[in-house]
């Protein structure tokens, strides 16, 4: 008869052979999903993983009494249950468009590349100073739907006289989805110049405004003679790398954001769920593929929410400003596509330099650097380094990346700088980081 302190000792070790095989099984379904790219929504690997766990739970009970050999079959049955929550959706896989802003009209033009995307238009306010040339705002993102913060913005540029357009790219927002493989920094590109000729202002007629992947969009276009030549102006604010060779750079970031000390956002995260937290940690990881059986496209951008960011939100801000950070955007307006996001940057970080086509540049152009910046700084040195048509820089101080976002006089601040380069009128900032100074203000770490 076995002892007393036997008897637990059997039962501990009965229970962790139980969790080891239920991880067990939990790390076979993981490595079928990714071999199998969460083929049929995962339930490939699903199946695998429960006909290997069904064997082996056969033979470890093949000499035990009729009762004893479905033990094993314990920790099959948790570890079924646990994957399989992996390939049930909690959201509908048909997209689901935000709603419409009650401030502002939403237009769908079908651009000549085939994608159709959202536009707003917000008209010169009739203040007696009406600006002729349109202003066009490219959102950051890189697939990601205009938050009203940026609207606001907008509306203020529009009152003091500016004709300002602004689109969701193709797949963000209330823009319609593109077939995975047609995400690429290119096709942004030509969405770009093709917006352009929809508005109806070739020849150089559009001043653009673009805001980290945005800026992006534009350097790249400035680099592209087709493209550049419908632009009178271009403002890059706070880019993103500009081509493969430049997002490899490593290095400093700007002053310290409220990245970590700031409070964790509230809402519902999309990646506590264990479908949604497998799939987007395996696309991040790059060991799932964008388009991947696991989470299709709608449903992902479906199931993604604005607390699901997390620190990214933060990391925008300065750290002084870490408990005062406003709410970006509502539940119902906000949206950001994962998977389409990664392939754009994954095209951005496979392509060639833009260096020698962006020395040719001749479209006037300002650069915008924030203060709190969580960009690594290279990446704006590079396109003021290689674009001979940057004419200012604007160091804007006080400021995270996100720097129109409603604190203070961040606003007004921010568009007296666009509005002064694109009048051709004196800067109300030094024009600091000029290339000369870009040594020095990386080894400053400015």
């Amino acid at each position: 008869m076995p002892s007393p302190v036997i008897r637990p000792v059997r039962l501990a070790g009965r229970l962790l052979w139980a969790a080891a095989a239920v991880v067990g099984l939990v790390a076979i379904f993981l490595a079928l999903i990714v071999v199998t790219d969460g083929a049929g929504s995962g339930l490939a690997a699903w199946v695998a993983t429960l006909g290997v766990a069904i064997v082996a739970a056969l033979w470890r009970g093949r000499r035990r009494a009729w009762r004893a050999r479905l033990v094993p079959f314990l920790p099959v049955v948790v570890a079924a249950a646990l994957t399989a929550s992996v390939c049930i959706p909690t959201v509908p896989t048909a997209r689901r468009h935000p709603s419409a802003l009650p401030f502002v009209a939403t237009q769908h033009w079908s651009l000549a590349t085939g994608s159709r995307v959202a536009v707003y238009h917000y008209p010169p306010a009739n203040t007696g100073t009406r600006h002729p040339v349109p202003l066009v705002y490219l959102n950051g993102g890189p697939v990601r739907g205009i938050s009203v913060l940026d609207h606001r913005f907008l509306q203020l540029l529009a009152r003091q006289g500016y004709d300002v357009y602004a689109y969701e790219q193709a797949g963000g927002g209330r823009s319609d989805l593109l077939p995975m493989d047609q995400y690429t920094i290119s096709r942004s590109v030509r969405d770009l110049g093709a917006f352009v000729d929809r508005l109806g202002r070739g020849g150089g007629g559009v001043d653009v405004l673009g805001f980290s992947s945005g800026a992006v969009v534009l350097t790249r276009a400035l680099a592209d003679p087709r493209v550049a030549a419908h632009v009178h102006r271009a403002v890059l604010a706070e880019p993103g790398p500009m081509d493969g060779p430049t997002a490899r750079i490593t290095g400093h970031k700007g002053r310290p954001s409220a990245r970590g000390i700031a409070p964790a956002k509230t809402g519902p995260r999309s990646t506590r769920i264990p479908r949604y937290a497998v799939a987007f940690g395996l696309m991040q990881l790059g060991l799932l593929s964008p388009n991947s059986g696991l989470v299709g496209q709608a449903e992902g951008d479906n199931a993604f929410a604005a607390a699901d960011l997390g620190s990214d939100t933060a990391s925008a801000y300065c750290a002084r400003d870490a408990h005062r950070i406003p709410v970006e955007d509502t539940a119902r307006n906000f949206s950001f596509s994962p998977a389409a996001s990664l392939r754009v940057q994954k095209t951005t970080k496979d392509s060639p330099s833009i260096a020698p086509q962006l020395m040719r540049s001749r479209t006037p152009a300002m650069l915008m650097i924030a203060e709190c910046s969580s960009q690594v700084r290279q990446w704006a040195t590079a396109a003021l380094a290689a674009d001979p048509a940057i004419q200012r820089t604007q160091y804007m101080p006080g400021v995270g990346h996100h720097m129109w976002n409603g604190l203070n006089d961040n606003n007004q601040r921010a568009a007296a700088t666009i509005t002064a380069f694109l009048q051709d009128k004196p800067a109300p900032l030094p024009d600091y980081p000029a290339r000369d100074d870009i040594p020095a203000f990386l080894r400053d770490h400015k």
